[in-house]
């Protein structure tokens, strides 16, 4: 009958959409749509050697790789939601979520120092990995993916352009963070001792609970009040490619993924950096951000490839501005909260590597342009400051 007809092709599209829904998540895995998805093998490795061989060094190493694709795919289920979203709700689900790794990684560390116990070795060796991995993804994103950007823009323009009021708004949030790890270092310095120690610990809970204020007072001012300043020329609506409950699957999925690699990786950095014979330093700063971060890296520096510095300019150092007045005084807190003496003392060789990073980056974007000669004195830049870390006991 003609109801019974109907009522079959109803139940048969239900199950092509439920078909295509699946097909859709399934293709977010699939090597052959995205190459970085081959690194995907990485997980099954780190499994055998965390669980079965119990090789730390072959965990720490295998669970970095690992990192790089589902930090991808967490961003591309996040662009996917926020295509459903106003432009500012999608501004702060994008910096929410941009620097995902970076915070798991962190916050896994801060537990780990807590179940250690505050004041042994282990404790030390976390809060020190946590301050190292925030300062190393803001001089991973000025200096690396910024001046690979530029030279890669440069080898297919003369010269490129990007909006200004991002430097302007950009710059000034990131000398105000300078300052917040160059106050609590000074502190130190003037009242030395156990009473130093405790004001530091004081300073640094009340800058991180203002830097929060600030960044939201950011994202407010670059997504609601003054939202056409930032507007750029040539923009167009994108159509998502994935339904809403898709998205929302894939980002619990690699959500809860990233966070079991992160968890293997921190618990297995400290047998990885003895048996390797690398500073803990060194593999906070350059290290762990270069994998965790990626996936971003590779998007700013391909977009700025076909001339749209805007985006890659919006990458490289709004992804700084999140770590430096977001993620931080974000783990500061959380430190707070059990009891972890984690503080904006970052260290000298730290705090000085960030003030340049910032200085020289600001100046070469001052004008709102970019060549090649500009991004290769970043990348110059960057090498030193590595080998600074990498010879740092």
């Amino acid at each position: 009958t003609v109801r019974e007809t109907s009522v079959t092709l109803t139940l048969q599209t239900r199950s092509r959409g439920v078909m295509t829904e699946s097909v859709s998540v399934m293709k977010a895995f699939d090597p052959r749509e995205t190459k970085l998805n081959f690194l995907l093998i990485a997980v099954p490795i780190t499994c055998y050697f965390a669980y079965f061989s119990h090789d730390k060094t072959g965990a720490f190493f295998s669970s970095m790789v690992a990192i790089m694709p589902l930090a991808f795919l967490m961003g591309r289920a996040t662009e996917e939601i926020a295509l459903r979203t106003s432009e500012s709700l999608g501004g702060l689900l994008n910096a929410t979520f941009g620097n995902a790794a970076e915070m798991i990684i962190a916050g896994l560390a801060i537990y780990a120092a807590y179940s250690a116990g505050i004041g042994t070795e282990t404790a030390d060796t976390m809060i020190h990995l946590v301050q190292a991995s925030l300062i190393g993804s803001i001089l991973g994103n000025l200096l690396l993916v910024m001046g690979l950007a530029f030279v890669w823009g440069g080898i297919h323009f003369d010269e490129q352009k990007f909006s200004p009021n991002q430097v302007s708004a950009n710059s000034s949030l990131l000398f105000l963070a300078v300052m917040v790890l160059i106050v609590p270092a000074a502190f130190h310095k003037t009242v030395p001792g156990a009473e130093g120690i405790e004001g530091v610990e004081n300073l640094s809970h009340i800058a991180a609970l203002i830097l929060l204020g600030l960044y939201g007072l950011f994202l407010f001012f670059q997504f609601k009040s003054h939202a056409h300043l930032f507007a750029t020329d040539g923009s167009h609506h994108e159509e998502p490619e994935m339904t809403y409950r898709d998205a929302i699957i894939l980002l619990v999925v690699a959500t809860i993924m990233v966070s079991w690699m992160a968890e293997v990786l921190v618990h297995s950095v400290e047998d990885a950096a003895t048996d390797v014979g690398l500073p803990h330093l060194f593999i906070g700063v350059i290290l762990i951000p270069l994998f965790g971060n990626a996936a971003e890296h590779f998007t700013a520096v391909s977009v700025a490839g076909k001339d749209k510095m805007d985006l890659s300019f919006a990458i490289a150092i709004g992804s700084s501005t999140q770590i430096a007045v977001f993620v931080a005084p974000l783990m500061v807190l959380i430190a707070w909260l059990l009891g972890v003496p984690l503080t904006f003392e970052f260290g000298t060789l730290e705090t000085v590597a960030v003030f340049g990073a910032v200085t020289i980056a600001n100046i070469i974007a001052s004008d709102g342009k970019s060549n090649w000669l500009e991004g290769v004195m970043l990348l110059g830049m960057y090498a030193i400051l590595g080998a600074a870390f990498l010879f740092h006991p």
